[in-house]
């Protein structure tokens, strides 16, 4: 009689490897796990080393928040209502080009623009009256106590800061600075981007180069006004700037 000898169970071999796999898996995930939970400790132990400082930080950006917030509401903003009703008669005489009585004051209740700064300039109301001071300085050829306050102005208004933007050109023109004065117009009429007021700008530009002699400046700028503000007074002269300057160049 022969005997047979049993094959062993392939399915056996295939269970001890699906083991092995799995227990390297839960190994791997255990791994991870105590790598979270160092994380997690260390986190732990640095918050408690330092959790007076972070709350005692936190709790200073939160108070200055509050601090701002109250000042800006119980302070500025009451401030701000009290300048702009102050600043409405000095308008009045800048409008008026009073420009004296809008600096220094009419005697009657308006101490002027100066003033004014001196005491609100921090305000809305107060950095709009720098405005109005330079450019009245600037009228009355006070070209440096003009400067201080229209580089001292800063605004959102663009009206406002547009001509602020001229009047600093002014002063240039004015002290004969007149490089300066040229490409403070030109930055002028490109800061505008208006039909009104950019030719001006860039005639004024246009101008000071024909002092300075710069021919193709002069015609490179009036050939601008004339191409890209045909309909404005600026261009209907272009062409007399255009020639003469085509002329000295010869």
């Amino acid at each position: 009689m022969h005997l047979l000898k049993k094959k062993p169970k392939k399915h056996n071999i295939h269970i001890f490897m699906a083991k092995t796999k799995k227990e390297q898996d839960e190994e791997r995930v255990g791994k991870e796990w105590e790598s979270v939970n160092d994380a997690v400790l260390k986190s732990e132990n640095f918050l408690e080393k330092n959790l007076k400082p972070i709350l005692i930080g936190l709790g200073l950006i939160v108070v200055a928040v509050l601090i701002y917030f109250g000042f800006k509401q119980f302070y500025l903003d009451p401030r701000n209502e009290k300048a702009q009703a102050e600043l409405f008669k000095g308008e009045e005489y800048f409008r008026a080009e009073r420009d004296s009585i809008a600096l220094f004051g009419d005697g009657k209740g308006f101490d002027g623009m100066v003033a004014f700064i001196n005491e609100y300039g921090s305000t809305k109301a107060g950095n709009v009256a720098k405005a109005y001071a330079g450019i009245s300085y600037a009228r009355l050829g006070k070209y440096e106590e003009a400067l201080k306050f229209l580089k001292d102005f800063t605004g959102d208004d663009e009206l406002i800061s547009h001509a602020v933007e001229g009047a600093i050109g002014d002063c240039y023109a004015g002290q004969n600075k007149l490089a300066d004065a040229a490409s403070q117009f030109e930055k002028a009429a490109k800061k505008a981007d208006d039909p009104l007021l950019s030719p001006i700008y860039y005639k004024k530009a246009g101008i000071v180069y024909r002092e300075l002699k710069n021919n193709d400046k002069v015609i490179e700028i009036f050939t601008k006004i004339k191409n890209d503000y045909m309909n404005s007074p600026e261009a209907a002269e272009a062409d007399k700037y255009i020639g003469e300057a085509e002329l000295l160049k010869k």
